[in-house]
């Protein structure tokens, strides 16, 4: 009976063990059932030239050069070799092949080296009427016993496609690089800002004369990494410390200072568009040259300004938050398509505290910007990540392996969208572009 009574107390609290167990089993199924999936924005990657860089490394200078109406133009990239040179590199969307069009020092006709040299191409990269493409040089870093004086200054340059040939205009600010050129081929001139790499910044908003090479300093913004924008009326936009902006007319030959405003009321602290040191700050307009979006670097939320609005206020709405969700984020990686889509390529740490690359729009009228998924390498294999002792290449630590095996990238800068809906992104370590194409499909 004893014995009876102890298998049968067993049982039960067995039953008793077993029941929980089970309870718990069939929890973790459902949140394995309902736990999302990750939602892929699949990307096929091309390594840019090794030789083009040293660091495997560039910035946000991408464009699209001429192109047909919902045919793939050319793309034109910047590199930066640092303490060497820097080049412009095409990639052709037929052959899928790319080839070097401008080295910068042979342009110049300089062979210096270390800070003095011109390392990067920073600027973001724009396309005139004609279709050339306006580029500037800008300083690298430097190192011990390095002086800021060492680097001579930036230049900018155009490159003309059709000739093959590329102009080197003068140095603009001595010990200043280039870190945006906008070109406005109909009245001759290039608005051109200057960068000294210093903090606090020194950066000059100028006009450049395209026949004569002369320059025109408007004023000292001490903005850093400004971009300039140029209206539906030929007005230039530059960003100044602090929150407001310049304004160029052409007609009227005056600088204009703006007050900035979002949703009527100044810039919020958290938005960094008005911040005491400056921000980096993405701009670009849209294709009628009538609406400005920007985001800041650090700020989870897309602005648009109307730039036909009258009177002395930059008068900015926000957009919505890029990622919903994200507990902070890194951007910057921003443009307007030729269609009038707004992309941008966002660092977003989640609530999990996994940081992922983002692929986020805005189409013209939609409620909010559209998350479209997390970045992800199609072709894994698209370039070699290590010798031929099977030790990891230098400089190839900008992606990284997901649990499931996907190759992810981790640090995008730049981003331009092409005339048949391709969106390129550029990636370091190594320097790479990722290009999906919407509608997206594996």
């Amino acid at each position: 009976m004893r014995a009876t009574r102890n298998r049968r107390r067993g049982q039960r609290s067995l039953g008793i063990l077993v029941v929980p167990v089970l309870v718990l089993l069939a929890a973790t199924a459902a949140l394995r059932a309902e736990a999302p999936k990750t939602d892929w924005v699949w990307a096929t990657a091309y390594a840019l030239p090794k030789e083009t860089t040293s660091d495997e490394s560039g910035y946000f200078s991408i464009i699209e050069g001429l192109a047909q109406p919902g045919k793939a133009g050319p793309l034109f990239i910047g590199t930066a070799k640092y303490g060497s040179n820097a080049y412009l590199v095409e990639f052709n969307p037929d052959s899928k092949q790319m080839r070097v069009v401008v080295e910068a020092q042979k342009e110049i006709g300089t062979t210096a080296s270390g800070f003095a040299a011109q390392s990067k191409f920073h600027t973001r990269n724009n396309l005139g009427a004609s279709g050339k493409i306006y580029i500037g040089t800008k300083q690298g870093y430097a190192k011990d016993g390095e002086k800021w004086e060492d680097y001579p200054g930036g230049y900018p340059m155009v490159y003309d496609p059709k000739s093959g040939k590329t102009r080197v205009y003068p140095i603009a600010i001595p010990h200043h690089g280039i870190i945006s050129i906008a070109p406005d081929e109909s009245r001759g001139v290039a608005y051109i800002s200057t960068c000294s790499d210093q903090r606090p910044e020194s950066s000059h908003f100028m006009i450049l004369d395209l026949e004569t090479g002369k320059y025109q300093d408007l004023i000292e913004s001490r903005h850093m990494f400004a971009f300039i924008v140029i209206d539906h009326r030929g007005r230039a936009y530059h960003p100044l410390l602090g929150g407001d902006v310049a304004r160029w007319d052409p007609e009227s030959k005056k600088l204009e200072r703006l007050k900035q405003t979002v949703d009527g009321a100044p810039p919020s602290a958290d938005s960094h568009l008005a911040d005491p040191d400056s921000h980096p700050i993405n701009w670009d307009i849209s294709p009628d040259r009538k609406t400005l979006y920007a985001l800041a670097m650090n700020g989870n939320q897309l602005y648009a300004y109307d730039l036909t609005a009258e009177g002395d206020t930059f008068k900015g709405r926000s957009l919505g938050k890029l990622v919903a969700a994200a507990k902070a984020v890194d951007c910057r990686a921003m443009c307007a398509g030729p269609e009038g889509d707004v992309w941008a390529s966002v660092s977003a740490t989640l609530p999990t505290n996994e940081t992922q690359v983002r692929l986020v729009s805005y189409h013209p009228g939609d409620k909010a910007p559209v998350d479209r998924g997390a970045l992800a390498i199609r072709n894994p294999d698209y370039t070699p990540f290590t010798d031929a002792a099977g030790k990891a290449l230098p400089f190839h630590h900008g992606v990284k392996k997901t649990e499931d095996g996907t190759l992810v990238p981790l640090y995008t800068l730049g981003i331009c969208q092409s005339h048949d809906g391709t969106v390129t992104v550029t990636n370091l370590c190594p320097f790479s572009i990722l290009q999906a194409k919407f509608p997206n499909q594996r």
